[in-house]
C-alpha cells in the first residue's frame, strides 16, 4: 500500500492519471472539533485491478510536511478524466474550501445508483455487496485519521473505498448508457458543483435555526444571534455548537439579555459563553436586533401547512407517483416527496418534481391529472394512465 508524502510523488501519480479515462477518489477527515473539515487522507485509484499491469491505488497524506494538493487540483480541472466519488458532497466541500476547485467532470455513484433503481440514499457498503460482490472491513470506520503513523488496517480500509469503487462505477456508467439516463445524473449533480451549496453566509445562518415563533421582533434577534455565532465559529474554526447551541440561541432571543448579569441567569448557555468575547458578542447582537427597523425584520418563508391542499387530488397524485416510480424503477422519494405532492395539489407549479427528468417521468402527467386531461384506471395489479 503506497502512501504519497511529497508534492513531487503526487504530481507523478497525477501525470499518469491524466491519461486514464477515470479516477476514483475518496477522503478521510475529522470535523468533530472544527468548523471546517480537517482533511487527513486522500485515496486515489486508477482503472483496472491492482498489480503491475494497472489499477494502481495510492494514499495521499495531506498532513505530510512537504505536501501540496495542487497537482490533484490540476487533475480535477482536466475534463478528459472522469472523477468518481461516492456520496461526494462532503468531499467536494473540503476541496472547494481548501482549493476553490470542483472536479470536472464528476460522477457520484450514490446518485447514479438512485437513478438506476437501487433505492434512496444507497450506501457504499450495499453497492460493494450487490455490484462488486465483495464485503468491507468496517473495523477502522470510527478512527482518528489525523494520528500518525496509520496502521495497516487503516490503510486497507481506506483503500477499499476506492478500489471497489472502480467496479461500481463501470457497472453504473454502463447502466446509465443503456437506459439513456446519463442526463438524469448530470441534472442531479448540478447542485454538488454549485459554490452556493457550500458557502455559509453569517447573515443567512438564521434559516438553519428551527423555531415555531414567527414574530418579527423575535426573528430579528434570532438572525443577529445566528450571525454572530456563525462569524465567531468561522473565524476561530470551531463548531458553531461550541459557541452556543440552538436551544440557548432561542432562549437568548426570547429573554434578550442586556448585560453580563442578565447572561448569568441563562439556563442553557455554556459557562464559557457567559464572559469574554462570546458574551460581548451576544449583547451586541441583541442591541443590533433592537436597533433594526421593523421594515427590515426577517420573515419566515411560506410553509406547506398554509397551503390549501385538495386532499382527493393529493391522493390521486400519490397513486400516480407510485405507478410511475415502479415503471421507471426509481425510488418514489427521489422523484417527489409527500410535501411536494401536496404543493402540486394546492396549485404550486414551481417544485423540482415538475422540472427536468422528473417532469418526463412524473411531473408532466401530474399536471395533466390536475387539469383533468388524464384519469387513472386499475388494470389488474397495475395502474394505467387514461387520456380524457
Amino acid at each position: 500500500m503506497k502512501t504519497l508524502t511529497t508534492t513531487e510523488a503526487l504530481a507523478a501519480f497525477c501525470e499518469k492519471a491524466a491519461s486514464a479515462p477515470y479516477i476514483t477518489i475518496d477522503t478521510e477527515f475529522l470535523r468533530e472539533r472544527t468548523y471546517y473539515a480537517k482533511l487527513c487522507l486522500v485515496q486515489l485509484a486508477l482503472p483496472g485491478r491492482d498489480g503491475p499491469d494497472g489499477g494502481e491505488a495510492v494514499l495521499v497524506d495531506p498532513l505530510a510536511g512537504d505536501m501540496s494538493l495542487e497537482p490533484l487540483y490540476a487533475l480535477f480541472r482536466n475534463s478528459a478524466v472522469v472523477k468518481v466519488f461516492h456520496a461526494a458532497r462532503q468531499d467536494l466541500e473540503i476541496f472547494f474550501t481548501e482549493g476553490k476547485v470542483f472536479p470536472e467532470p464528476l460522477f457520484d455513484t450514490q446518485v447514479a445508483a438512485m437513478v438506476c433503481g437501487f433505492g434512496e440514499q444507497v450506501g457504499y457498503e450495499t453497492l460493494v455487496r450487490k455490484i462488486a460482490r465483495s464485503s468491507l472491513d468496517k473495523t477502522s470506520r470510527f478512527t482518528d485519521w489525523s494520528r500518525r503513523p496509520l496502521s495497516e488496517a487503516q490503510k486497507s480500509y481506506a483503500l477499499a473505498d476506492v478500489t471497489h469503487l472502480r467496479v461500481i462505477y463501470e457497472y453504473l456508467a454502463a447502466e446509465l448508457e443503456k437506459t439513456g439516463r446519463a442526463k438524469w445524473l448530470q441534472e442531479e449533480l448540478g447542485v454538488l458543483t454549485d459554490p452556493e451549496t457550500y458557502i455559509v453566509r453569517p447573515g443567512e445562518a438564521w434559516h438553519r435555526v428551527k423555531t415555531r415563533t414567527h414574530s418579527g421582533k423575535f426573528l430579528v434577534a434570532v438572525k443577529e444571534l445566528a450571525r454572530f455565532r456563525e462569524t465567531y465559529a468561522q473565524s476561530r474554526n470551531i463548531p458553531r455548537n461550541r459557541v452556543y447551541k440552538d436551544d440557548a440561541l432561542l432562549e437568548l432571543a426570547s429573554t434578550k439579555p442586556q448585560s453580563l448579569e442578565d447572561l448569568s441567569r441563562s439556563r442553557l448557555l455554556l459557562r464559557e459563553a457567559r464572559r469574554g468575547d462570546i458574551a460581548e458578542g451576544i449583547i451586541a447582537a441583541i442591541k443590533a436586533a433592537a436597533e433594526t427597523p421593523q421594515a427590515d425584520y426577517p420573515k419566515m418563508p411560506d410553509t406547506d401547512d398554509k397551503l390549501q391542499v385538495n386532499p382527493a387530488l393529493a391522493d390521486l397524485l400519490r397513486v400516480l407517483l407510485k405507478a410511475k416510480s415502479e415503471q421507471a424503477g426509481v425510488a418514489q422519494k427521489l422523484i417527489a416527496t409527500a410535501s411536494e405532492l401536496d404543493a402540486i395539489a394546492a396549485g404550486r407549479r414551481d417544485g423540482p418534481a415538475l422540472r427536468g427528468w422528473r417532469a418526463e417521468v412524473f411531473g408532466d402527467d401530474a399536471l395533466r391529472l390536475c387539469a383533468g386531461k388524464i384519469a387513472l384506471a386499475a388494470k389488474g395489479s397495475n395502474v394505467a394512465v387514461v387520456p380524457l
